[in-house]
C-alpha cells in the first residue's frame, strides 16, 4: 500500500473528526492557539491508536464488535448532539459556562469518530505495510484536519452561534445514524 493510498484512508477516516471539530469550534468566542489544538490532540491520537488495536486484534476482535460498533457510534454522536440541539435553544444568558473541551466530552467524541479506523486496522494487516508509518499518517492527517476543522467553526460561530450550534448538533445526530443506515444498509446486520 503506498504513501498516497494510506494518505487518502487517513483523510477519509478524519471527516468525521472534522464535522465535530467544526461544532466544537463553534462554541469558543475568542479561542486560543491551545484550544484549537485540543481536539485534533484528541481525534489524531484515536484515529491513529485504532488502527494500531485493529491492526494486532486481528479478525477475532473485529467479528465481536463489527455487529455493535455502528450502534454505538450511533448512540454516542446522537446524544451529543441531541444535548447540542437542546443547548441551542436556551438563552445565551441562562446557559452556565461550560468548558468547551471537557475531558469526557472529548473522549467520548474521539473514541465515536475512531470506531471505523479500528476496521481499517484490521484490513491494514491484510497489506504489506509498516503499521507505524500507516498510523502516524493517520493520526497527523486528522490533527491537521480537525485543528482546521475548530478554527472554521470558530469563523463560522462567531456570527450565527445559536443557528451553527442547532446545525452542528444536526450533524452529528445526522453522522451517527448515516453510520448506522450504512452499516444495516450494506452489511444486512
Amino acid at each position: 500500500m503506498s504513501f498516497w493510498e494510506i494518505l487518502v484512508i487517513a483523510v477519509g477516516l478524519s471527516m468525521d473528526a472534522f464535522a465535530i471539530s467544526i461544532t466544537l469550534g463553534l462554541s469558543l468566542k475568542k479561542p486560543s492557539i491551545i484550544a484549537i489544538f485540543i481536539p485534533g490532540l484528541y481525534f489524531g491520537f484515536f484515529q491513529a491508536l485504532m488502527p494500531f488495536a485493529g491492526f494486532y486484534t486481528g479478525t477475532y476482535f473485529a467479528h465481536n464488535i463489527q455487529f455493535l460498533d455502528h450502534w454505538i457510534a450511533c448512540v454516542l454522536l446522537g446524544f451529543i448532539g441531541g444535548k447540542m440541539i437542546k443547548d441551542s435553544f436556551s438563552r445565551e444568558e441562562e446557559k452556565p459556562q461550560e468548558a468547551p473541551f471537557q475531558f469526557i466530552k472529548m473522549l467520548v467524541l474521539a473514541l465515536a469518530t475512531s470506531i471505523d479506523a479500528l476496521a481499517v486496522g484490521i484490513t491494514f494487516a491484510f497489506f504489506a505495510l509498516n503499521i507505524f508509518t500507516a498510523i502516524l499518517i493517520t493520526g497527523l492527517t486528522t490533527f491537521c484536519i480537525s485543528t482546521a476543522g475548530v478554527k472554521v467553526g470558530n469563523i463560522f460561530g462567531t456570527q450565527f452561534k445559536s443557528k451553527a450550534e442547532f446545525s452542528g448538533g444536526a450533524v452529528l445526530v445526522l453522522l451517527g445514524l448515516k453510520i448506522l443506515i450504512e452499516h444495516l444498509l450494506f452489511t444486512g446486520e
